[in-house]
């Protein structure tokens, strides 16, 4: 008797099918956090050494445990969202910051000329707390000139735990930074440094522009500060051109509420802004950690996005059968457009009747070679036929010779 089969998820009991269940996500949530945990405690337990970051962190705050993973959202799609890759990651706030320590350290890249920006963060305005965390302000051209080798670009990379990006300076860092970084979770993040347009008196907003037209108009104190912290509360979606995409929605120092929670705004996130057609063209949501199995939390009944996609077998058969009759309707055309072209519609083509004619010669060459071969092949074999005789008599001779001898004596 064949085992009963259980569904892996659970669906939304009231309302539309194309929702998360709460309580699917929360499920799988705590069941990931248990099992990420019990691993590291066996690993720990197993090891021969003892891990001394660990003991000295165990009595500090969550937030601040080096041995942290991460918790990734795995999204399958139908189809791909994207048609190539995008170096530019999109952002979706969420409700638990993934950056919410407070000695994370923030590394800020500027347009031209620093000294704007810094003057911004050190004015007395500006949050203390998030200056404290701002460690390095640097515009672009500095950073080509001061981080040219791969070695200083990877201390960089190594002494900052965030890196924040002018956006108007975001698609030319590619070229200034190099694989190190962008191989890397800690691609630079775009924030928005420009003042917030005004409205003029004819209705057109109009972003203010700097005193000095060759210096680039910088927000206030406090835009700045806001636009950082939404900044760095967001979740980052890379797209590239396949049906998957994943997106870190937490650590294993999270609850699974605030799991689930992050889960939620992510997906909501991700159907409004980045996947066309919304929930129709979703086929899986899934959460893991770097080394643990897919746990589901939605699957769609589904595997197609519009009817149209679906195609009956005599509807397949037919179509092959069209597709055939119009390449061989091409073909005909295309000899029968040759024939006329030539100027005499019985006879082949110049191009045609050339290589007929160079085929006739191939032929003819081949049959004299042929001929030549097989007289040769005839005298050797007459001349081997009068060899065998002389040797034959020469033999014969020899034994009568003998055979005279033979009596005489």
């Amino acid at each position: 008797m064949a085992p009963e089969s259980k569904a892996l998820t659970t669906r939304v009991t009231s309302g539309s099918p194309y929702q998360l269940d709460q309580y699917q996500t929360l499920k799988a949530s705590s069941a990931l956090l248990k099992h990420i945990s019990s691993e590291s405690d066996r690993k720990a337990a197993a090891s021969s050494t003892k891990n001394l970051l660990r003991a000295a962190t165990d009595t500090s705050d969550q937030n601040d445990v080096l041995d942290v993973e991460p918790v990734w959202l795995s999204l399958t799609t139908k189809k791909h969202i994207v048609d190539k890759r995008r170096l530019k990651p999109g952002k979706i706030p969420l409700p638990h910051s993934l950056n919410q320590s407070s000695t994370t350290i923030i590394c800020l890249i500027s347009c031209d000329p620093q000294r704007q920006v810094k003057d911004t963060i050190a004015h007395p305005s500006f949050p203390t707390d998030l200056s404290t965390r701002i460690t390095k302000v640097i515009g672009l051209s500095k950073l080509k000139a001061r981080y040219q080798s791969f070695e200083s670009r990877r201390q960089l990379l190594n002494d900052h735990d965030v890196f924040l990006a002018d956006d108007r300076v975001i698609t030319m860092l590619p070229k200034v930074l190099g694989k190190i970084f962008y191989q890397s979770p800690k691609k630079p993040v775009p924030v928005s440094l420009e003042p917030y347009r005004q409205i003029t008196t004819s209705g057109k907003r109009v972003t203010p522009k700097a005193a000095d037209d060759k210096k680039k108009s910088i927000a206030p104190p406090l835009q700045v500060a806001k636009e950082i912290e939404k900044t760095i509360n967001c979740a980052l979606v890379h797209l590239s051109p396949s049906n998957n995409t994943s997106v870190r929605v937490g650590y294993s120092s999270f609850t699974a509420q605030q799991i689930a929670d992050n889960v939620e705004a992510v997906v909501a996130g991700l159907v409004e802004k980045f996947i066309p057609q919304g929930w129709r063209n979703i086929r899986a949501v899934n959460i893991k950690g770097p080394n643990t199995m897919a746990l589901p939390i939605w699957l769609a009944d589904e595997l197609w996005v519009d009817e149209g996609d679906v195609l009956e077998k005599e509807e397949e058969r037919a179509k092959g059968l069209t597709s055939v009759a119009r390449q061989g309707g091409k073909k005909r055309k295309k000899r029968a457009v040759d024939i006329v072209a030539d100027g005499d519609e019985g006879r082949a083509p110049k191009r045609e009747r050339g290589k007929e004619a160079s085929n006739g010669e191939r032929k003819r060459k081949r049959g004299v070679e042929d001929t030549d071969l097989s007289t040769e092949m005839r005298e050797r074999r007459e001349k081997l036929r009068e060899q065998k005789k002389l040797d034959k008599a020469e033999i014969q001779g020899w034994e009568k010779g003998k055979e005279k001898s033979a009596t005489t004596a």
